[in-house]
């Protein structure tokens, strides 16, 4: 059995048990159970990020020093900090682990639900009037904005955008707590990572619009669980 049979039973499994509550949108609130419980196999690792931020945020006066200190030569700026994090045992990249343990299952669910192994025991399967696996594009050819599955697109949508404007002030917010950090001039590479951070959120749509409704699903609670999850740990 390959990999991608084996999910499938595991999202027909799941779909099964919550049939009898969300009756023919049981695949998709089980998409929605399965990344809940991907979260929560990865929260000690974003707990552990968020100690890492803390940590790092506790540098920050021996940053500012570097700063005055090798200010007129950036690299040298960046060996000193590198070896300052090394020093004290605190990785400048810890919080992309989290995110990055989690693109297998957004890739097995585009796999599937781009006909990829689900078959149509799964592609067949619909959230309210709109097929999992199919994409925005489909919507609005069949109905349009305002059709019937339009409409499912356009309430993810807003969610989307409600969450991304939500992480977006939080963001910028953390990043004026912490000028320091927010520069990032640390780490090579890592302040435009850190510039582009607070419209990352708004690519959602983005991702939404153009993969299949399953995957679609994926992402939108993963980015909605973060945004919850980050509002708790980063307090």
């Amino acid at each position: 059995m390959s990999v991608f049979s084996a999910f499938a039973h595991v999202v027909e499994d799941l779909a099964d048990l919550l049939e009898p509550v969300f009756h023919g949108s049981a695949t998709a609130a089980a998409i929605v159970l399965f990344t809940a419980l991907v979260r929560l196999l990865v929260h000690p690792l974003s707990r552990a990020a968020a100690r890492g931020q803390r940590a790092r945020a506790a540098l920050q006066p021996k940053v500012a020093e570097l700063r005055r200190k090798h200010g007129k030569d950036p690299e040298r700026l960046r060996r000193a900090v590198l070896e300052l994090h090394a020093e004290e045992k605190v990785s400048p990249l810890s919080g992309c682990l989290p995110s990055l343990l989690q693109m297998p299952a957004f890739f097995l669910l585009y796999h599937l639900f781009s006909g990829g192994g689900a078959g149509d025991g799964l592609l067949s399967h619909r959230l309210f009037a709109a097929p999992l696996g199919g994409r925005w594009s489909d919507a609005l050819a069949d109905g349009g904005v305002f059709g019937p599955a339009g409409l499912v697109y356009l309430a993810l949508f807003v969610l989307v955008a409600a969450v991304a404007a939500f992480n977006y002030r939080r963001t910028k917010e953390m990043a004026a707590r912490n000028p320091v950090m927010a520069e990032g001039e640390q780490v090579p590479g890592l302040g435009a990572v850190n510039r582009m951070m607070p419209f990352m959120s708004f690519f959602t749509l983005v991702t939404a619009a153009v993969v299949p409704l399953a995957a679609a699903l994926y992402v939108v609670t993963s980015t909605t669980w973060s945004a919850l999850e980050r509002a708790a740990l980063y307090r």
